[in-house]
């Protein structure tokens, strides 16, 4: 059996988050996510609100007939990573900078594959967050 590791914070659940988990069930046939705490996702992310909490968020992903396990997580790191039985680590095509290549790493250094999933264009939580806020900015007027 093939296990695919993937994470995110997962607030604002949309088509570009089913897409992807979609995409990493082409990897293997047990997809396992993270999904970010809520104190790590506020502090990684100053200035964001979360509409969900932690559980909520998990509780979403978990019942997602296409997801086998479900974890939440702080920060990506060496010892999450090492916590979690996975063969295939799959990244968001956004998930650059030092701490995802020091992920990457790891994963090549312990046998692990890492692929790289397509966003699904026109889509992100971000956008959701923009317009929900000037919708609501105009309902204040």
């Amino acid at each position: 059996m093939k296990k695919v590791l993937t994470f995110g914070v997962f607030d604002y659940f949309h088509l570009g988050h089913l897409n992807a988990l979609s995409q990493c069930r082409q990897y293997g046939d047990y997809l396992i996510v993270g999904v970010q705490s809520d104190e790590y996702a506020l502090k990684c992310k100053p200035g964001m609100v979360l509409f969900y909490t932690q559980e909520e968020r998990a509780r979403m992903i978990r019942a997602l007939r296409i997801v086998d396990e479900v974890f939440i997580y702080d920060m990506l790191c060496e010892d999450v990573m090492e916590s979690v039985d996975f063969d295939v680590l799959a990244l968001g095509e956004d998930h650059r900078g030092e701490r995802f290549t020091v992920i990457g790493n790891w994963c090549h250094a312990h046998g692990k594959a890492v692929v790289r999933l397509r966003r699904t264009p026109g889509i992100s939580s971000s956008l959701i967050r923009e317009e929900a806020g000037a919708k609501q900015e105009g309902a204040d007027e």
